[in-house]
């Protein structure tokens, strides 16, 4: 197996949860936020904004319970303007709700490939139509929380295909490593540059420098870091277009990156790049 010096490390997804309740106070103007994770079909809430009592941490909740256990189970957004009173919801969680003092709430599920991952409360204590006033903040800020969510899951699964590639024996050529070196190298930069997560692309990055091996050529052009990524991926065959995409970049701005790479390079062509870049040690 292929021994990573730098392990990459999913970050608590409930950290994630923290700091975008924190954004979602701010942007969208609500004054009591809560939210958990969903783990094996029930929601358990840990994460809290606004809230003067701790009747609702690490409350349990199940499929259909409740407004949150109703997102969870439809897929889709849950209000009431009067929890205790609402009659479209089960009332498990009454006593702990009343004793925080919450009236109006919405529960919105955070879905990622249909599956609920998370769901996320606004409230007040009064009785307003809050689902009727659903901000754009608020729903944007759960797709952004899917979003990540969704790179970290592609993360690990591509991690989890590095870590499972079988090294050459001794009569392999050792062509085929440096072969799996490179595909690994390229990959993460480009999952590097899809998470929004800075201490995930810094473990990332950390790999990707491993991986590199030895030193830079003494005298070699210095490339930035998105001239070294957009390199990386010209390197495994990418077109353009393709580099644009896994680097989230704009097919335009990726050929003035790879102009300026063979420039730098002195290089002729995409595949001379590549192949000085390799010469100089820059990319693997």
């Amino acid at each position: 197996m292929i021994d990573h010096p730098a392990d990459v490390l999913r970050p608590d997804d409930r950290d994630l949860l923290r700091a975008s309740l924190r954004t979602l106070a701010a942007r969208a103007q609500i004054g009591i936020l809560f939210a958990g994770l969903v783990e094996d079909g029930a929601l358990t809430i840990t994460e809290f904004i606004g809230t003067s009592t701790g009747s609702l941490d690490r409350l349990f909740v199940q499929r259909g319970e409740g407004v949150g256990g109703g997102a969870m189970a439809r897929g889709k957004p849950t209000a009431v303007a009067d929890y205790v009173a609402a009659p479209q919801i089960s009332h498990q969680h009454d006593e702990a709700v009343r004793r925080e003092g919450l009236r109006s709430m919405v529960a919105l599920p955070v879905t990622v490939d249909a599956a609920p991952r998370a769901i996320v409360y606004a409230a007040t204590r009064e009785r307003v139509s809050i689902g009727d006033r659903l901000s754009v903040e608020l729903v944007e800020g759960v797709r952004a929380i899917a979003a990540e969510l969704r790179t970290r899951d592609e993360v690990d699964r591509r991690v989890s295909l590095l870590r499972g590639t079988e090294l050459p024996t001794a009569d392999r050529e050792s062509h085929d490593l440096r072969e799996a070196v490179r595909i690994a190298h390229g990959e993460l930069l480009a999952l590097a540059s899809m998470t929004d997560d800075d201490t995930l692309a810094r473990r990332i990055l950390a790999v990707t420098e491993q991986l590199t091996g030895q030193s830079v050529v003494s005298g070699a052009p210095a490339l930035t870091r998105r001239e070294a990524d957009v390199l990386a991926q010209v390197a495994l065959g990418c077109s353009y277009p393709e580099t644009a995409t896994r680097l989230g970049l704009q097919p335009g701005t990726v050929k003035s990156y790879m102009q300026t790479v063979m420039a730098k390079l002195g290089a002729h062509s995409r595949h001379e790049a590549v192949a000085t870049a390799r010469r100089l040690r820059l990319i693997p």
